[in-house]
């Protein structure tokens, strides 16, 4: 009887050792999955796809996501060309959908969603075979606003190490103001009403260039020179601001590229240098150690 007392205090110990050591979790296959909830959130269901890499070291995960004006846009187009490109380059990606805003009361809630996305990915990390200190965040057009202000307003488990914001919307108020960018029912529902004010201080607090701080993470902004709808000036001028307060920032420019992705696809010359410079820039900036980097901007 003691014998076997003696045996089973052996084998309790190493047995929660082998639970705790990570080994128990349920890895997934690598490859492509899809249409997994991130989240849910007043009853709608937030999903996700995504790529696993093989191998058994935990790698750098990329959180793409899509744009569309606010109101409209899908995680497995708008993105896509970015998939092959950072499954090569040995990254996990995880692809998301988000609550859109069908009217004036939701927009900016989608910031919440991306947070959730973040925050998912790290506590499933083990699952995906996902190192939870390097992530970073990838977001275009609406997508990159979505992401920076996610990115700025951080907090515990929703940090990421880094942030590529293709031909983002940084300064809100200036777009209400100035470009057919904003859907045209968010626009036409306050021009010209006393609640023209109100708006434009609520757009303030949404806008990335007016929430930068000197610990946040570093950007790459990648901006078309002739984008009809959201300027170039977007892109630098938050760059420029960052920079003030001691952020790290990088601005590459397409030449003569227009707004989107999809349309960049279409053209060879400007298909190939934006993912490669994406590329290059996540494998410095998630690889990099933790001493002090100074800050910068490309022309």
């Amino acid at each position: 009887m003691f014998a076997h007392l003696r045996a089973l205090s052996l084998f309790f110990p190493l047995t929660m050792a082998f639970f705790h050591s990570g080994r128990a979790v349920n890895r997934r296959p690598p490859g492509l999955f899809s249409d997994i909830e991130y989240a849910q959130v007043q009853s709608i269901s937030l999903r996700m796809d995504g790529y696993v890499q093989p191998g058994d070291q935990p790698v750098p995960a990329v959180i793409l996501v899509h744009g569309g004006g606010w109101v409209a846009g899908d995680r497995s187009r708008e993105v896509q060309p970015l998939f092959k490109p950072l499954e090569d380059a040995g990254f996990a990606w995880f692809s998301i959908s988000y609550r859109l805003a069908t009217d004036m009361t939701q927009f900016g809630v989608a910031i919440d969603d991306v947070s959730g996305a973040i925050r998912y990915v790290r506590s499933h990390a083990a699952e995906f075979n996902v190192d939870p200190d390097r992530i970073a965040l990838v977001g275009e057009s609406a997508g990159g606003q979505l992401a920076a202000m996610a990115a700025l307003r951080g907090g515990p488990g929703i940090s990421v190490k880094a942030v590529v914001a293709l031909y983002t919307p940084t300064d809100l108020g200036k777009l209400l103001r100035n470009s057919q960018y904003i859907p045209a029912q968010i626009r036409d529902s306050v021009k010209g009403t006393p609640w023209e004010a109100f708006v434009l201080a609520a757009l303030t607090k949404l806008s990335p260039i007016d929430n930068v701080r000197r610990d946040m993470p570093p950007f790459l902004f990648i901006h078309g020179t002739a984008d009809p709808l959201v300027p170039l000036s977007q892109s630098t001028e938050m760059c420029d601001k960052m920079r003030s307060v001691g952020a790290s920032c990088e601005v590459f420019k397409v030449p003569g590229a227009g707004h989107g992705i999809r349309w960049w696809e279409s053209s060879p010359q400007y298909s190939t240098a934006y993912k490669q410079k994406i590329v290059e820039w996540l494998r410095a900036e998630l690889t990099a150690g933790t001493e002090a980097r100074s800050p910068r901007v490309a022309s």
